[in-house]
C-alpha cells in the first residue's frame, strides 16, 4: 500500500510541475488556519472531504510525505512562501557614527575645539598686545601664532577617532550578535517524512505539504492539520494567553499552530502555512510594521497602563491575578481563587514578599562604580576650570592691574576656552568609560571561547553568574552518565538472567509477546540505526531508554522494524504517552476478534503494584500476590538497582470483546490488572570524566546534588560512582515522597523552615517530579540560613524541567537530549550534554570576574594619577602638564586597549582552587586597593618630581608658565612620556590581583596582551618622535628615552615592594564597588519593579545614573541598543520565539521577560495530580526593558 501511495505522489508531483498548480491557494490555507475546533473540521470536510483530501490537493502523501525533489520543494517555496520571517535591517555604519556623536562629552569637546580653532585665526593688533597681560605676551613669534590652530584641529581629529572606534565596536557587536542568534537557530531541526523516510531538517527548510512528526517537548515551527495523534496536548498560551493545555485529535480539534508547545503525546501533522503566512507570522508582520516608529510611545503607554491596572486591580481581579499566577515561579501557590478580589490582594502581597531573581549583578556593581567615579570626575573638572579662571582673572586684573581692553577680549576668551578644554579633558580621563567596554569584551570573549568548550550561551548574564555558583542540581541521565543505554540483566519466565539470555532460553510465546510490546509501545521516532563507521556501536536515535529496549529486541534476534511495518501508528487504537505523573507509557491495539490488548512499560516499583499476574516459564500467566511482589523487589529489583541499573517493567493486559469497550478516559481503571512479562535492568555507564569534574567542583566550594527520576537505590549507586557521595559521609538521599513529607506541614503547604533543615545535607533526590525539582531549587535560592545567598545552577532536558531552569540563577539545557521547551527556558545550552562542560562554565565565569578586577585595578590607578596631575598642575602652573590630545591618547590606552588586553586573559585551573566570591563581594578588594594606592603614590611622586625639578635634573628649559601658543617643550614631553611608560609597565602588574609576586606568569599564553603592550609602546615612540605640535611633543634623545623607560620599569620593582606589605596590617584600607543589595533599594523603586520577575541591577543603576553627562553610561546604552539586533531575529524560528508575547499583550496575562529569547513559565497544580502542567510564554520585550546582553568587539 505504501509503495502505491508513494508512486501516486510521484505521478501527481510530475503533473503539478507540469501544470504549475496545486489544488488549493495560499489564501484558502490562510483562512483555513484561522478556524478552530468544530468550525475547522466542518470547513475541511466541506471543502476537501477530509485530511486525506487536503493531502492530495497539496500533492503529498500522509504516509510517505513529499518526494523531496529539489524542483518540487522550490516550487512550494515560490507558491506558499518560505519558513522564514525576514529580520529587521541592521543599523548602517553611518547611523552608528551618528549615534556615537550624540555623546554629550564629545559634543562639549567638539564645541570647545571649534571655538579654539576660530579664535586661533584672529590676529589682534601687535601694538595692543602688552595691554593684555604677561601670559599673552612672551616669546610669541609669527610661526607659533600660525600654529595655534593645531590644538583645536588635533582635538577634532581625536574626537573623530573615538567616534569611529565606538561605531566600529557597535557595528561588529551587532554583526556578531546576529551570528550568535543564527547559530542558535540553525541548531533547531525538525523531523519530517520525505520519500517515506523520517529525516531531520532545519526548520527554515520546512515547506507546505511536508508531513512533520511532532512529539513531546517540541516548539511547533509552522501551522498544520493533525493527521494522526497519540494523546496530544498543546500549550497555546503563547498565542491565546490561556494556560490550559488543549487536547488535539482528528475528530474535535486538529489545528496545530506555530509557536505553540507540545506538552504531551505525539503525532503527525500536514504543514499548511509557513513563515509570514502562519498565524504567528501574520501577527509578527502586523506588529513589525508599527514597531519602529512607536516604540517610545508604546513604552510610555505600557507604563501608564500598568499604573492604571494597579489602581483598578480591585475591579479587575481576575485579569491581574491570572497575570500574577503566570509570573509566579512557585508551584504551590495556585490554591488562590482566580476570580476573587481577595485572591488578587493575597497574590499582590505574596508576589511582593517573594524574592525576585537578580541578574546582571556584576554589571550593576560596575555601573554604580562608574556613576560614583563620574560624579567625582565631574566635580574635579568643575573645580579645575573654576580655579584656572579665578587664578587668571586675579593675576591679570588684580596683580597686574590691567583694565579690560576690547581688543584683548578674543585673547581672554582663548584662555577661557583653553581652561575649559583642560576641564573637559580631566572629565574625559576621570570617567572610566572603559568599564562597560571591558565587561562587554570579557563576556563576549568568554562566550566565544565557551562555544568551543561545548557551552552555547544564550544570555550573556549567565556567564558572569556562573562564576558565583555555589550549588549545581544536576540530572543523572546523559549529564553524569553517557546516555547510551543497554539492557544488561533481565528477569523473565521466572528466571533472573545476569546476562542477555539466548532466544532459545525463553518460551516462544513469551518472546513473541515481549518483542511485540517493545516494538509498538515505544515512539516510532526512536530507532537503532547502523553504526556510522565500520566496527562502531549502533546509533541510538530518540528516547534512550526505548533504544535500550529495541536493542534488547535485536539481541534476541527479533526484528522490531518488521512489526512496525505491519502495525503502523495509524492502526493504534489509543496511546497513553509517558509523562512525569504517569511514569509509564501504554499502547492499545485492537485485535482481529474485536478484543483489545494494551502493552505497558514503566518504572518497575510503580508498574509492579498494578500487576495481578506474571508470565511463568511455561508461557502461561499465574497470580502475582503482594507477597510475591515483595520477594521480587528484594531478590531482583534491589540487587539490580544497587549496581546502578535502571529497572523497567514490561506488562500487558487483555480486554475481551465480550466485556464491551471500557471507559478509555478513566486511566485508573485501565492501568490496572496487568500481567508482568519481564523486568529489565538497563545500564547507563557514568561518563569517565565526571568523577574528576565533581572533585574539582567540591574543591572550588560548589555543592553538587543529583536530582533524578530513577529509584533511590540506582541513584545512590550512581552518586557513589560519581563521587557525589563518599563512604562515611553524613549526607541525605531522599526520594520525592519522603522529601515532600519532610517539607510540608499538616495542611500540605511547603514551609521554608522545613526546607532549610534538609537542603544543606541533601545530595541525592530520587524519584523526583519536576515540581519537586522546582521546589528544591526555589527553597535553596530563597534560603537565608547561609551567610551568602546561594547561587544555583540547574540542568534539565524535559519540557517539565522548564520552571526549575527558569527559577535557577543559571539554567543549563541539554543540546542533544533536551526538548525545545527546556532550551527556551535555559541560559546556557550544553552542546555535548556533559557535566564536565559545566565545570568549564564555572571557570570562565570566575575568569570574567577576575578579568574585570584586573582592568579595574589598572584603570583606577591611571584615573587617580591623571586627575591629580591635571588638577594640581593646572592649579599651580595654570596649565595642565598633560595636554588635551595627550589625555585622549592616555584615555585610549587605558580604556579600549587595556580592556582588550586584560579582559582576554585565558582562565587557568587555579581559578577552581578558591571558594566562590559570592554576590555581595566588592569589586575592589583591600589587596587591590593597596595596589591602586601604592602605585598611585609611586607614579605621582615621579611625575611631580619631573614636573617641578625635571628641568634641573635633565638640564633643559622649564616647560612651566609658558605663554598661550608657546611651542612644545622637552620638559613636558618627558613628563608625558614617563607617564605613559609607567602605565604600560603597570599593565603587567595589573595581571595579578591576589598579591602574587610573579606578574609574568603565563603572559605569553595571551597573545592579545603581548601585541597590545608592544603596539602601544611603538605608537608611543612615534607620537613622541614625530608627533610634533598636534601632540605637544618634541623628539627626545636616547638618553632621555632610557630615563623615561627606567622610571616606567620602576613600576614593576615598586610592585614587588607593595606585595611584600601584608594587607592585614593596613587597617585603614576600604573596599569599593559594592552592589546595591535588595534591601537597599528604595521603596518607590521596588514598587516600579513589582511587575517584573527579575531585578536587573545594571539597568537600575543605569537609570539612576542617567542624569550624569558622560560617555561610560552612554556607551552602555549604545551597547544595549545594539541588542535590538536580537529583537529582530534572523530566521523564522527566532521570530516564533519572540513575537508571541507581542501578539497577546492585549490579553493582559502573558509574562514579559526582559530578554527576548527567555520563556516565562508557570506551573499550575490543581487538586488532581494529573493536572500538573507547565505553560510556556514566549517573552519578547517591545522596548519594555533593555536586555542585558552585550557583544564583543
Amino acid at each position: 500500500m505504501a509503495n502505491n501511495s508513494y508512486s501516486g505522489v510521484k505521478n501527481s508531483l510530475m503533473e503539478a510541475n507540469h501544470d504549475g498548480e496545486f489544488g488549493c491557494t495560499l489564501k484558502e490555507l490562510r483562512s483555513l488556519m484561522e478556524l478552530r475546533g468544530a468550525d475547522a473540521i466542518t470547513k475541511i470536510s466541506e471543502t476537501y472531504g477530509d485530511t486525506q483530501g487536503l493531502c492530495s490537493r497539496l500533492k503529498t502523501s500522509a504516509i510517505d510525505g513529499l518526494s523531496g525533489q529539489p524542483a518540487d520543494i522550490e516550487k512550494r517555496r515560490d507558491v506558499f512562501g518560505q519558513n522564514l520571517i525576514p529580520p529587521k535591517k541592521p543599523k548602517t555604519f553611518l547611523q552608528l557614527v551618528w549615534e556615537a556623536l550624540q555623546d554629550v562629552t564629545l559634543i562639549i569637546l567638539e564645541v570647545a575645539a571649534v571655538i579654539s580653532l576660530g579664535l586661533s585665526f584672529y590676529r589682534p593688533p601687535d601694538t595692543e598686545r602688552q595691554h593684555c597681560g604677561k601670559a599673552a605676551g612672551g616669546g610669541h613669534d609669527e610661526t607659533e601664532a600660525e600654529a595655534g590652530w593645531i590644538e583645536g584641529a588635533a582635538i577634532l581629529l581625536s574626537v573623530i577617532c573615538v567616534v569611529l572606534v565606538t561605531a566600529f565596536n557597535d557595528w561588529s557587536k551587532d554583526k556578531q550578535f546576529r551570528g550568535l542568534q543564527s547559530r542558535i537557530e540553525q541548531e533547531q531541526k525538525f523531523s519530517v517524512v520525505r520519500g517515506g523516510q523520517v529525516i531531520q531538517i532545519p526548520v527554515n527548510e520546512i515547506v507546505v505539504g511536508d508531513i512533520a512528526q511532532v512529539k513531546y517537548g517540541d516548539l511547533l515551527p509552522a501551522d498544520g492539520v493533525l493527521i494522526q495523534g497519540n494523546d496530544l496536548k498543546i500549550d497555546e498560551s503563547s498565542l491565546t494567553g490561556e494556560s490550559d493545555q488543549v487536547k488535539k485529535n482528528q475528530d474535535k480539534d486538529p489545528m496545530l499552530l506555530s509557536g505553540t508547545h507540545v506538552m504531551e503525546g505525539s503525532g503527525k501533522m500536514l504543514v499548511t502555512a509557513v513563515g509570514v503566512n502562519s498565524q504567528t507570522g501574520i501577527i509578527f508582520t502586523l506588529l513589525g510594521a508599527g514597531e519602529d516608529d512607536d516604540e517610545d510611545d508604546e513604552e510610555k503607554k505600557e507604563k501608564e497602563e500598568k499604573k492604571k491596572q494597579k489602581k483598578n486591580k480591585k475591579q479587575d481581579g481576575s485579569v491581574e491575578n491570572r497575570k500574577k499566577a503566570k509570573a509566579q515561579d512557585g508551584a504551590a501557590m495556585e490554591m488562590q481563587p482566580l476570580n476573587s478580589d481577595e485572591g488578587a490582594d493575597a497574590e499582590e502581597k505574596k508576589k511582593a514578599s517573594l524574592p525576585k531573581k537578580e541578574k546582571s549583578v556584576l554589571q550593576g556593581k560596575l555601573t554604580k562604580l562608574a556613576v560614583q567615579i563620574g560624579k567625582g570626575g565631574l566635580l574635579m573638572s568643575a573645580v579645575t576650570v573654576i580655579i584656572l579662571v579665578v587664578l587668571f582673572v586675579v593675576d591679570t586684573f588684580w596683580y597686574q592691574g590691567l583694565p579690560w581692553v576690547q581688543d584683548c577680549t578674543p585673547i581672554y576668551i582663548q584662555f577661557f576656552v583653553k581652561f575649559f578644554i583642560i576641564g573637559v579633558t580631566v572629565l574625559v580621563v576621570a570617567v572610566p568609560e572603559g568599564l562597560p567596554l571591558a565587561v562587554t569584551i570579557s563576556l563576549a570573549y568568554s562566550v566565544k571561547k565557551m562555544m568551543s568548550d561545548n557551552n552555547l550561551v544564550r544570555h550573556l548574564d549567565a556567564c558572569e553568574t556562573m562564576g558565583n555558583a555555589t550549588a549545581i542540581c544536576s540530572d543523572k541521565t546523559g549529564t553524569l552518565t553517557m546516555n547510551r543505554m543497554a539492557v544488561v540483566q533481565v528477569y523473565i519466565a521466572e528466571k533472573h538472567f545476569r546476562k542477555i539470555p539466548l532466544p532459545e532460553n525463553i518460551p516462544t510465546s513469551v518472546l513473541d509477546t515481549l518483542v511485540l510490546g517493545i516494538a509498538v509501545n515505544s515512539a516510532y521516532t526512536t530507532n537503532i540505526l547502523p553504526p556510522e563507521k565500520e566496527g562502531g556501536l549502533p546509533r541510538q536515535v530518540g528516547n534512550k531508554t526505548e533504544c535500550a529496549l529495541l536493542g534488547f529486541s535485536n539481541d534476541l534476534k527479533r526484528d522490531y522494524r518488521a512489526i512496525r511495518a505491519e502495525i503502523p501508528e495509524e492502526k493504534f487504537f489509543k496511546v497513553y504517552t509517558f509523562n512525569s505523573v504517569r511514569k509509564s507509557m501504554s499502547t492499545v491495539l485492537k485485535m482481529a476478534d474485536g478484543s483489545f490488548r494494551m502493552f505497558s512499560k514503566g518504572a518497575s516499583e510503580i508498574l509492579l503494584k498494578k500487576c495481578y499476574k506474571i508470565v511463568t516459564a511455561s508461557g502461561e500467566p499465574k497470580v502475582f500476590r503482594p507477597r510475591d511482589r515483595d520477594d521480587m523487589v528484594k531478590k531482583v529489583i534491589e540487587p539490580m538497582a544497587s549496581e546502578g541499573l535502571r529497572t523497567i517493567c514490561l506488562a500487558y493486559r487483555d480486554f475481551p470483546a465480550s466485556e464491551g469497550q471500557p471507559d478509555w478516559d478513566n486511566e485508573s481503571d485501565i492501568l490496572t490488572g496487568l500481567t508482568c512479562i519481564c523486568v529489565v535492568g538497563i545500564e547507563d555507564p557514568v561518563r569517565p570524566e565526571v568523577p574528576d569534574a565533581i572533585k574539582k567542583c567540591q574543591r572550588a566550594g560548589i555543592t553538587v546534588r543529583m536530582v533524578t527520576g530513577d529509584n533511590i537505590n540506582t541513584a545512590r549507586a550512581i552518586a557513589c560512582k560519581c563521587g557525589i557521595l563518599q563512604p562515611g559521609d553524613d549526607f541525605l538521599c531522599l526520594d520525592g515522597k519522603e522529601f515532600n513529607r519532610r517539607i510540608r506541614n499538616e495542611r500540605g503547604e511547603i514551609e521554608q523552615e522545613r526546607i532549610d533543615k534538609i537542603w544543606p545535607k541533601l545530595r541525592v533526590l530520587a524519584r523526583s517530579s519536576p515540581t519537586d525539582k522546582h521546589t528544591l531549587v526555589k527553597g535553596i535560592i530563597d534560603s537565608t540560613i547561609a551567610e551568602q545567598r546561594q547561587v544555583v545552577a540547574v540542568t534539565g532536558d524535559g519540557t517539565n524541567d522548564g520552571p526549575a531552569l527558569k527559577k535557577a540563577d543559571v539554567g543549563f539545557a541539554m543540546g542533544i537530549a533536551g526538548t525545545d521547551v527546556a532550551k527556551e527556558a535555559s541560559d546556557i545550552i550544553l552542546t555535548d550534554d556533559n557535566f564536565s562542560s559545566i565545570v568549564k562554565a564555572v571557570m570562565w565565569g570566575r575568569n570574567v570576574y577576575d578579568s574585570i578586577s584586573k582592568f579595574l585595578q589598572f584603570q583606577l590607578t591611571v584615573n587617580v594619577v591623571a586627575v591629580i596631575v591635571a588638577f594640581t598642575g593646572a592649579c599651580i602652573t595654570q596649565d595642565s602638564p598633560l595636554k588635551a590630545v595627550q589625555m585622549l591618547w592616555v584615555n585610549l590606552i587605558m580604556d579600549t586597549f587595556a580592556s582588550l588586553a586584560l579582559a582576554t586573559e585565558p582562565p587557568t585551573e587555579a581559578l577552581l582552587l578558591r571558594k566562590p566570591y559570592g554576590r555581595n563581594k566588592p569589586l575592589i578588594s583591600r589587596t587591590m586597593m593597596k595596589n591602586i594606592l601604592g602605585h598611585a603614590v609611586y607614579q605621582l611622586t615621579t611625575i611631580f618630581t619631573l614636573l617641578f625639578v625635571g628641568e634641573k635634573l635633565f638640564n633643559i628649559d622649564s616647560g612651566r608658565n609658558t605663554p598661550l601658543n608657546a611651542p612644545p617643550s622637552e620638559h613636558y614631553t618627558i613628563v608625558f612620556n614617563t607617564f605613559v611608560l609607567m602605565q604600560l609597565f603597570n599593565e603587567i602588574n595589573a595581571r595579578k590581583i591576589h598579591g602574587e609576586r610573579n606578574v609574568f606568569e603565563g603572559v605569553f599564553n595571551n597573545l592579545i596582551f603581548c601585541t597590545i603592550v608592544l603596539g602601544t609602546f611603538i605608537i608611543q615612540i612615534l607620537i613622541v618622535q614625530i608627533g610634533g605640535k598636534p601632540f605637544s611633543c618634541v623628539a627626545l634623545s636616547l638618553d632621555q628615552w632610557l630615563w623615561c623607560t627606567f622610571f616606567g620599569f620602576g613600576s614593576l620593582l615598586w610592585g614587588q615592594l607593595i606585595s611584600s606589605i601584608p594587607t592585614s596590617r593596613l587597617k585603614f584600607l576600604k573596599t569599593a564597588g559594592h552592589g546595591t543589595q535588595k534591601d537597599e533599594i528604595p521603596e518607590y523603586e521596588l514598587e516600579e519593579l513589582d511587575d517584573v520577575d527579575e531585578i536587573d541591577h545594571a539597568e537600575r543603576e543605569l537609570r539612576r545614573g542617567q542624569i550624569l553627562w558622560f560617555r561610560g553610561l552612554n556607551r552602555i546604552q549604545t551597547q544595549m541598543d545594539v541588542v535590538s539586533a536580537f529583537q529582530s531575529g534572523t530566521s523564522f524560528q527566532g521570530a516564533l520565539r519572540r513575537q508571541a508575547s507581542n501578539s497577546s499583550q492585549q490579553q493582559h496575562d502573558v509574562t514579559n521577560v526582559s530578554s527576548p529569547t527567555h520563556v516565562a513559565f508557570s506551573t499550575t497544580t490543581t487538586t488532581a495530580p494529573a493536572a500538573n502542567s507547565a505553560s510556556a510564554t514566549v517573552g519578547y520585550p517591545s522596548g519594555e526593558g533593555i536586555p542585558q546582553l552585550h557583544l564583543p568587539l
